[in-house]
């Protein structure tokens, strides 16, 4: 029987927004028009056949299928070709990639594309999976390499069409506009931000969610969380996003343990594919912030879980932008049922940071760069790198390369 979505017990969201958007003595916020971007979503579990009726619907006759072999020991990729063929549909499959997918492999998925005569992408899995079916998408309406698309809007032709169906529960790649891929040259990764990106359909179904691997169970899980957090505090933030964002917190500081306890519980699954998709629309209509931006460095140089990097991060940049104003990470903290909240907005904020090291204590990840091979003599470059990232624009409290270098020593 498909799992029932609960509700949470956290106190009323849209109330608890005016702890952070309106204090006494505020002027209120100037009207503007707002977007909110997001694909066609599918929800539920056994709803992958929906890819195939979505791939038809876009004129699919040969799609490339991106996935990675573990998807394909997993089963998944089978069935979906399934889906597929009863649709009238021959897909070709990809899966030459790595984790944090690389420039050098989307160039040779762009070439295995081309040779193929593919018409419309799928990308069956995590984030790493989605993001190099993007990058492919980019190079196959616009040419050239990867590298030449940092940055926003820098890919002027319209991709081809996108069906995705994630296999984790928090990257949100499948439902942003962001595509993150390893420079392998500099030794970075390099953000590439479009409304464009935003896939035309996305099949979330949490059964697929059951064969990760528990570690990257933990990482995605706490990549969901920091989109969460991040996309509240968000200098792009809005009433469309706020709640998408808070939800998402809650589900996962309350369903993620369940899931590395009880890997096979469909309702904490549910929970947690819920949790991603929030955090996913909530970020990439917010953007994110610091701890993205110095995350992107660090697992650009060391090729490592995106997640467990934002984990340790992430209670640093909470009490760094928390000394400019607590109040958004109070509601945070209210939304989570933490006590403290009840108190000064500063207490509630640093309870927060607290909660989070405790999450990631819990299920087993590190807790400093130094655990994970960071040395005192990479920040200088890390700051340097994580200051031009897209992410820190949009942090609430602007940092100098000095400051962002000082939080990543004190995360060491």
């Amino acid at each position: 029987m498909a799992a029932q979505l609960d509700r949470l017990d956290i106190p009323d969201v849209l109330a608890s927004l005016n702890l952070a958007r309106a204090q006494p003595g505020d002027s209120p916020e100037p009207p503007r028009v707002l977007k909110f971007h997001a694909p066609e979503i599918v929800f539920g579990i056994d709803s992958m056949a929906e890819a195939a009726h979505a791939a038809a619907r876009l004129g699919a006759l040969r799609p490339l299928l991106v996935t990675d072999p573990g998807l394909i020991e997993a089963g998944w990729v089978s069935e979906l070709a399934a889906h597929l063929r009863e649709q009238g549909i021959a897909a070709r499959v990809w899966h030459e990639l790595t984790p944090n997918p690389k420039d050098h492999e989307i160039a040779a998925g762009h070439q295995f594309y081309l040779a193929s005569g593919c018409d419309v992408l799928i990308a069956l899995g995590g984030g790493s999976v989605i993001d190099a079916a993007k990058g492919i998408a980019i190079l196959a309406a616009n040419g050239g390499a990867i590298g030449d698309y940092e940055g926003i809007d820098q890919a002027p032709n319209p991709i081809p069409p996108l069906v995705v169906v994630p296999s984790t529960s928090g990257t949100g790649a499948d439902v942003s506009q962001f595509c993150i891929v390893t420079d392998t040259v500099r030794g970075t990764k390099i953000t590439i931000l479009s409304r464009a990106l935003v896939p035309d359909v996305t099949v979330i179904d949490p059964r697929l969610l059951t064969t990760m691997p528990e570690w990257l169970n933990a990482a995605t899980g706490l990549d969901a969380l920091t989109h969460g957090i991040e996309a509240f505090v968000s200098l792009g933030h809005n009433q469309l996003t706020d709640h998408h964002a808070l939800r998402s917190v809650a589900m996962v500081m309350r369903h993620l343990t369940e899931t590395m306890e009880r890997p096979t519980d469909m309702h904490a699954r549910t929970m947690m594919a819920q949790a991603s998709l929030e955090a996913g629309l909530a970020f990439t209509n917010a953007i994110l912030g610091a701890a993205h931006a110095m995350s992107h460095q660090v697992g650009g140089m060391l090729d490592l879980p995106h997640g467990v990097i934002n984990a340790v991060l992430l209670p640093h940049v909470i009490r760094f932008n928390a000394e400019a104003d607590p109040r958004a990470f109070a509601t945070i903290a209210a939304c989570v049922g933490l006590p403290e909240s009840r108190g000064p907005a500063a207490e509630a904020a640093a309870a927060l940071a607290d909660r989070v090291e405790k999450l990631a204590t819990d299920i087993g990840v590190p807790r400093r760069l130094s655990e994970i091979g960071v040395h005192e003599t990479d920040l200088p470059r890390l700051a340097a790198l994580a200051m031009r990232d897209a992410c820190m624009t949009t942090n609430p409290r602007p940092a100098t390369e000095i400051q962002i270098e000082a939080l990543f020593r004190a995360a060491l």
